[in-house]
């Protein structure tokens, strides 16, 4: 079989879950270096892939719905079949994306069985049977399976231009941080619900043991629905912390993470940001599984063995063991030891 020579790959509709997925764009320019390739994103995600190097194309999209005549989903069905892909790669799971590749007449359809949709595909695959236990990293490289790549040692990554690096090193500064000083980046926040998040009080406790025992700089990160949560966090500490959250864009963020000494974090995007860039990262795991999504180019993930976890709910319904058994204690002396 000739090689493909136009690939488009659904990228996923998370922060975290896009960057997992970053591994395949990397596994594909290297199997197919004249194929041309694009990345199709929900808007804003894309942006995280604006400055990729292993692919020729980025497409973003709003979000429509599927079962209304709604003109976004015209567009992307009529980009689909403008550009005649040879190949579509599936990362996203549901019956929509499979349909808008059906209906925008990609070639070969590459996906895991879910929501049926098996009938959209050409290449439908069954998941993993050790999908709970393995890396979401992994998984998504097993979709490359049907065009013969094997499972790589690629890592998660990230890209940013010398020019971005320059404007979030001017911003620390202008925000008083001093050249050279130890910054920790902490995100109290995450996307899925409360039952992903360390409370409140003890990551406040943690910043204020390093404001007294370090001369590090404390960058708050969060979207526009945690800034309520990062504001508590926040309050009337000095001013070597800086209250980020809800005032940067996505690529903003990327490139003061870029900067950081170290991220203290949940389970969350910014994490996977952290990861991709390699720098050291702290993880508090509960209601997920972090053997399935954690930090994947390596860091510490803390995490207690507790009999209802993970239990992947959006809200505890108990009394939240798997995050309080996760004392300040510990959780500052990892992040001390390895700043």
């Amino acid at each position: 079989m000739e090689p493909p020579k136009k690939i488009i790959i659904r990228m996923p509709n998370w922060i975290g879950d896009l960057v997992m997925a970053t591994p395949v764009l990397t596994d594909l320019r290297k199997h197919f270096p004249e194929a041309e390739i694009t990345a199709m994103c929900q808007a804003p995600l894309g942006e995280l892939l604006k400055q990729d190097r292993d692919i020729d194309e980025l497409f973003q999209f709003k979000k429509g719905n599927i079962f209304v005549r709604h003109e976004e989903n015209r567009n992307i069905v009529q980009k689909l079949r403008t550009g005649k892909y040879d190949l579509g790669i599936l990362t996203t799971n549901s019956f929509s994306s499979a349909y808008l590749f059906w209906q925008g007449n990609v070639a070969r359809r590459i996906g895991f069985k879910k929501d049926g949709r098996t009938l959209l595909l050409t290449d439908p695959l069954p998941f993993p049977e050790n999908k709970e236990r393995q890396h979401l990293v992994i998984t998504y490289k097993q979709l490359l399976a049907p065009l013969g790549i094997p499972v790589s040692n690629s890592k998660t990554r990230l890209y940013l231009t010398e020019k971005e690096i320059e404007q979030a090193k001017e911003l620390l500064s202008k925000l008083h941080v001093k050249k050279g000083a130890k910054v920790v980046g902490v995100n109290p926040g995450a996307a899925y619900g409360s039952a992903k998040c360390w409370p409140k009080e003890r990551f406040r406790e943690v910043i204020e043991r390093l404001l007294s025992q370090t001369d590090a700089y404390i960058v708050c990160f969060g979207s526009g629905d945690t800034i309520r949560l990062v504001d508590e966090i926040c309050a009337s500490l000095p001013s070597r912390v800086i209250n980020l959250a809800g005032k940067t864009t996505i690529r903003e963020m990327m490139s003061l993470i870029h900067e950081c000494s170290i991220v203290l974090t949940n389970d969350s995007g910014p994490m996977h940001v952290a990861s991709a860039f390699n720098i050291p990262t702290v993880a508090l795991f509960g209601s997920t599984n972090a053997d399935v999504t954690g930090p994947y180019n390596g860091g510490l993930v803390i995490r207690k063995e507790v009999s209802c976890a993970p239990c992947y709910l959006r809200k505890c319904p108990i009394d939240f063991r798997c995050m309080k058994q996760i004392t300040a204690d510990e959780v500052f002396n990892e992040v001390l030891k390895r700043l």
